[in-house]
């Protein structure tokens, strides 16, 4: 009787998570991809920690920690491909220009930031994201990622000087290429 039991309540743990998942995917997806700039790589970051999260749904005592709980799993796979990745990444004085698909100021914006936010340790850019996209506060911040809320504050601040620093630096390239563009068209 009790392994029909168990049996019984399965159906109803996968179709609460079913909803969940409904309910939560574009947000998720969203956290997915301020976390790794490829889209690709976001939906594959996402269905990875959805299947490691389902997993253990039951053992999620209080679902309103589902997001924050899915959010931990996504930063930890992340980290796990990033430690795993092969160093293919040749490091140079200048990076690439970053490359604008419709042109909009705003997405120009948002491709600027995605691209100056892969200079950021993995570390940083999990506190980055989740500070300032996920609106987390320190606390939920820290708790999210098993570190001190100190931790959380010197991390952030070293990653906004990094981040000011490499716009700064981009801006200065930016500044050049204008200024040669312009002599090369006066002369």
């Amino acid at each position: 009787m009790a392994h029909g039991e168990v049996i019984g309540e399965l159906p109803g743990e996968i179709l609460e998570f079913e909803d969940y998942v409904r309910a939560r995917q574009d947000v998720l997806l969203r956290s997915a991809r301020r976390l790794v700039p490829d889209p690709v790589d976001a939906q594959d970051l996402l269905q990875t920690a959805l299947v490691r999260t389902f997993g253990r749904w039951d053992g999620i005592a209080d679902k309103r920690l589902a997001d924050a709980y899915l959010r931990r799993v996504m930063i930890n796979t992340r980290t796990e491909w990033w430690r795993a990745r092969k160093l293919e990444e040749v490091p140079t004085e200048q990076l690439p220009d970053a490359s604008v698909d419709d042109g909009t100021e705003q997405h120009a914006d948002r491709a600027l930031l995605m691209d100056i936010l892969t200079v950021l340790a993995p570390k940083q850019r999990s506190v980055v994201v989740l500070r300032h996209w996920e609106q987390m506060s320190t606390e939920e911040t820290a708790a999210a990622l098993g570190m001190s809320a100190g931790t959380v504050k010197s991390t952030l601040h070293r990653a906004l000087a990094r981040l000011r620093e490499e716009l700064e630096s981009r801006d200065l390239d930016a500044r050049a290429l204008e200024r040669e563009e312009r002599e090369r068209c006066a002369a």
